[in-house]
């Protein structure tokens, strides 16, 4: 393996494929395959901007295709999930709960997830919010009253909803489960009775497993690229003495003057990408935080594709849309639309669709990508597709036929 030299579309082949990107899903999907989905990623990161669908649902329809987005949460009720730090917050598959657990036993060093003061200081107020949990059950932060007379959001949070997150952090808490996407918290050792910290591995085994993980997930990966796959710190396998003792596989890619590491389950696959026969089929909308492009330098590098969430950008200063979704098309990244689900009007409307420099049009190109933008509005219930604005203008008119020859078009008035 040490001889194998990928092209780049190879090596986008081989990401797509480890990603569950590589083939148009057959068939209508099952609850099992939305666990099996977090799992082949690894991690499934949670965002609730839903101006289409929040994140991680976003991320699964892009592999799956239609679903009921209720089995995400039913996933979680039923402890086939847990939530915590890992990229971000993240549902994880649970039986990697106790890579993680050595994070909840020294929260401090999780930053501003956690703050030792407010624990200290305020520990008559925590211990109070803790008997509530311990007599009530599961509790919102929602069942608290706000009684500091400020005003609510991310940056006012109450004090209960403050202690909730510190515990949560340092792992007495967990989320036993979700309704309309509010969090539920309650003992971890309720919601986890199995566990306890004799479990624990070593820190350098844990390390090795995120690594292992993280290369696996990818599909392939610089060693500038593994930490941020789980956001892991402090100490780290070398991945080049993990190749050299067998661990892991080193190739080249094209171009490139470092080496990528391959996991050696991903061989075969690895071998038929290089060989010119695998590509990926699938054209979809990506999460700005789907694995394939939350890592910016590695959509860069991978796809040059150059990639920033505009949200938290002044509004005359963004160039693509407050909330931009990846086109990816059939191995590459191909543009971007700044979309918005008009639910209760049945109206998916583009409000600006703009494809990278260089892609070339044909009639093939604007029915791939009218089919799943066709196929999201379906997803939210929003039989019309309205678009509003599109670069190059060929493209607009390319798109706004293909859609017409469906009949998913609305009027540009509408």
């Amino acid at each position: 393996m040490d001889g194998l030299t990928l092209s780049l579309p190879a090596a986008r082949a081989l990401h797509l494929a480890a990603q569950g990107l590589a083939q148009p899903r057959r068939g209508k999907a099952v609850k099992a395959d939305l666990l099996a989905a977090i799992r082949q990623m690894g991690v499934l990161q949670i965002d609730t901007i839903h101006v289409v669908a929040r994140s991680p649902y976003l991320v699964l329809w892009s592999r799956l295709g239609d679903y009921p987005q209720a089995w995400l949460e039913q996933l979680l009720g039923e402890g086939a999930l847990f939530e915590y730090w890992a990229h971000e917050a993240c549902f994880v598959p649970v039986e990697d709960y106790g890579l993680y657990r050595r994070r909840m036993l020294d929260p401090a060093a999780m930053g501003w997830k956690y703050s030792a003061q407010w624990m200290s200081e305020r520990r008559a107020d925590v211990e109070a919010v803790l008997e509530h949990i311990r007599a009530n059950g599961p509790t919102r932060s929602a069942d608290f009253q706000r009684s500091d007379g400020q005003g609510g959001g991310w940056w006012g949070w109450k004090p209960e909803k403050r202690s909730l997150e510190a515990l949560f952090t340092a792992g007495v808490l967990m989320i036993a489960r979700r309704h309309n996407f509010q969090r539920y918290y309650d003992l971890a050792e309720r919601v986890l009775p199995h566990w306890h910290d004799g479990l624990l591995a070593a820190p350098a085994e844990t390390g090795r497993a995120l690594l292992l993980q993280s290369v696996k997930a990818l599909g392939l990966a610089k060693a500038s690229w593994i930490a941020d796959y789980f956001r892991t710190k402090g100490e780290r396998p070398d991945p080049a003495a993990l190749a050299a003792e067998g661990a892991l596989l080193r190739a080249r890619v094209e171009g490139w003057d470092e080496p990528v590491y391959i996991h050696p389950d991903h061989a075969a696959l690895a071998q038929r990408a290089a060989a010119g026969a695998l590509a990926s089929t699938v054209t979809t909308l990506l999460s700005p935080f789907d694995p394939v492009v939350w890592d910016r330098r590695r959509a860069l590098e991978l796809f040059g594709f150059d990639y920033r969430l505009e949200c938290y950008t002044p509004a005359e200063k963004r160039r693509y849309g407050y909330f931009t979704l990846p086109i990816l098309r059939r191995g590459a990244l191909v543009g971007r639309v700044d979309a918005k689900a008009h639910r209760g009007d049945g109206v998916f409307e583009l409000k600006a669709l703009t494809l990278e420099p260089g892609v070339r049009l044909s009639a093939r190109f604007g029915a791939d990508v009218a089919g799943a933008l066709r196929r999201l509005a379906n997803w939210h219930g929003c039989p019309r597709v309205r678009l509003t604005q599109a670069e190059p203008q060929a493209f607009a008119a390319l798109l706004r036929a293909c859609l017409d020859a469906a009949g998913a078009a609305a009027p540009a008035d509408a």
